[in-house]
């Protein structure tokens, strides 16, 4: 079996185990009175904290509308960044960018597995 392949199984039993042992905390708190109490409680600060920033919100529409244009904006110039960072790695050319304080970044790729379909 490959260094690949026995890494991974390694992972799938560890990920199993660990589901295991979050599934029995979540038993153990399911049957603890005092945690239905607090979640309640928990859930009823939420909606009155959700209402609270609904209303700030209202009143600085104006910034909100923008803060939303920038976050999208934000997205688009990462999703930018990653393409151009990769294309000038294939190319074989150095990858890396310098801020205002004249330090430097590199990139740094990472590599998932999903299901074969």
């Amino acid at each position: 079996m490959s260094q690949l392949n026995e890494v991974f199984m390694r992972l799938q039993e560890q990920q199993k185990t660990q589901r295991e042992l979050k599934k029995m905390y979540r038993e153990a708190l399911a049957v603890n009175g005092n945690y239905h109490e607090v979640i309640q409680e928990l859930d009823a600060m939420k909606i009155k904290k959700k209402q609270i920033e609904a209303s700030v919100q209202a009143d600085l529409k104006a910034e909100f509308d923008k803060l939303e244009g920038l976050k999208l904006n934000i997205a688009g110039d990462k999703q930018m960044l990653s393409d151009i960072a990769l294309t000038q790695l294939t190319k074989g050319e150095p990858v890396k960018v310098v801020d205002e304080n004249q330090v430097e970044y590199e990139p740094l790729f990472t590599v998932r597995f999903q299901k074969m379909k």
